[in-house]
């Protein structure tokens, strides 16, 4: 059985078409710039030579239809018929509160997610046309959407309710989502098989670093506490995000700059972070480089990055009474090993104990712990592309 797995984004749309018998991925690619001038679609056969395909693409209807007419192409495609497509699993950001796993979509889960267009403005209509457009492409085929904030709504009131007036949340559900939940979901099921934990009996700290980055705290299976809030801004120094910030900043700096609440968020969400404390890149190799070189901004700033990703351990760690395994994933959680010994050496109340070879691995599944640390230490890359294709074939 094929699954296509879609992920839309304002101007591209990402995708990979897995055989679910081995879970092998047959095909993938991307399309960019949507509706721009210059629109590229970059197609990826296994096996076979990349192609690539300077077309317009005017929306993202015209641009899955590209991807279809790839997959079945004779010289670069891997299938001989879209009706091979069993299925097509959709990354949607936001499902609000009413979601709390994925979903076969109807009317009913596209009013839904039209509804929280607020809520995930970059995201969430573009993953709706990309939905809509694979029902114009292919009539009667089954698409799954699976919500980037679901692995969170099993949070407990106490977690994600804001320190507010309580209408707030009445009148708009202002609450904290939590995102990267595809990710959190994957890394933390595999770290229990692979450490070999109880999941009824577990407490699995989950490291999603890199250019957005959070962390999660997962107690027997389940999402109990999350760093991102009712959007990604919220918790950790990220790439170009702020996350944790005293709100009076906000009004302080609008007022002194005569900016608006508008002009304010979009600092927040892209000047700000690893890029604004540096003032050298959001990317970490770029700031490291600088801070070897002498650079104080980016000395404090890859410091600072290390204290709030072990302020929110040691938070988890509080929150659940104890923890078995703290596991790293995403860009920099699998491919930095100095990071992640920064990490580790500041654990070493939890008993924690690495294994310097291991962890100098790069982009491997490993326990980098020693057998005798308290807690156990993994490396799992994650693969939010499996995880929305497994979800789907589970529904249908």
């Amino acid at each position: 059985m094929k699954i296509l797995v879609l992920n839309c984004g304002s101007s591209s749309l990402k995708y990979q078409l897995i055989d679910m018998d081995n879970e092998s991925v047959l095909a993938k690619g991307l399309c960019e710039r949507i509706g721009i001038d210059g629109s590229k679609l970059t197609h990826k056969p296994a096996g076979k030579d990349e192609f690539v395909l300077e077309t317009p693409m005017n929306n993202h209807e015209v641009a899955v239809k590209l991807v279809l007419d790839a997959l079945v192409d004779s010289a670069h495609g891997v299938i001989g018929s879209v009706d091979e497509i069993s299925a097509v699993g959709h990354r949607v950001l936001h499902g609000g509160a009413t979601y709390s796993e994925s979903i076969v979509v109807d009317a009913d889960v596209k009013k839904v997610i039209r509804e929280c267009f607020e809520l995930g403005p970059l995201h969430n209509p573009a993953n709706l046309i990309g939905i809509e457009a694979c029902e114009a492409a292919m009539p009667g085929k089954k698409n799954v959407a699976v919500f980037d904030t679901a692995f969170h709504q099993t949070m407990p009131e106490k977690s994600y309710l804001y320190g507010i007036p309580y209408e707030y949340y009445e009148k708009y559900h202002i609450r904290r989502y939590g995102f990267h939940g595809t990710s959190h979901s994957f890394v933390s099921k595999r770290a229990i098989e692979l450490l070999g934990l109880d999941k009824n009996n577990s407490k699995v700290i989950v490291c999603h670093l890199g250019n957005g980055a959070s962390l999660s705290a997962v107690l027997n299976g389940k999402c109990f506490d999350t760093s991102m809030g009712l959007t990604p801004l919220e918790g950790l120094i990220m790439g170009t995000r702020s996350g944790d910030i005293d709100p009076a900043v906000i009004q302080f700096i609008a007022n002194k700059e005569g900016k608006d609440i508008n002009e304010m968020l979009n600092i927040l969400n892209k000047k700000s972070g690893v890029l604004g404390m540096s003032g050298v890149s959001s990317d970490f190799r770029d700031v490291a480089k600088a801070a070897k070189e002498g650079n104080h901004q980016a000395k404090v700033a890859l410091e600072a990055y290390v204290q709030r990703v072990l302020r929110y351990i040691g938070a988890y760690v509080a929150e659940m009474n104890g923890v078995d395994a703290i596991v790293f994933t995403a860009g920099v959680g699998e491919n930095d090993g100095g990071m992640r010994k920064a990490f580790c050496d500041n654990l070493t109340y939890l008993g924690v104990k690495i294994d310097d070879e291991k962890n100098k691995l790069r982009g491997e599944e490993v326990v980098i712990s020693t057998p005798d640390s308290k807690v156990k230490v993994a490396v799992i890359p994650t693969n939010e592309e499996l995880a929305i294709a497994r979800e789907t074939l589970a529904l249908i």
